[in-house]
């Protein structure tokens, strides 16, 4: 896992780890949620990849857009 970038300083968010049709992402509380592309869509995993990169923004887009179409 690579530590969440966290620029605004109040995610949820606090590590996450990209493949090619996923991302795994931990929150603060230790849990770990993979999201797929079956489970979510390309496009909103294609998404997720880029606001991790950038270190802001995934938890938002996580409540917002994908909630609970995690596949574990």
């Amino acid at each position: 896992m690579m530590p969440y970038g966290n620029i605004a300083g109040n995610s949820g968010v606090m590590a996450y780890e990209i493949a090619v049709d996923r991302i795994s992402v931990q929150f603060i509380d230790g849990k770990v949620y993979v999201y797929t592309y079956a489970s979510a869509g390309k496009k909103a995993i294609e998404r997720m990849k880029r606001l991790a990169l950038s270190g802001r923004g995934l938890s938002t887009f996580i409540s917002t857009a994908v909630r609970d179409k995690f596949e574990r």
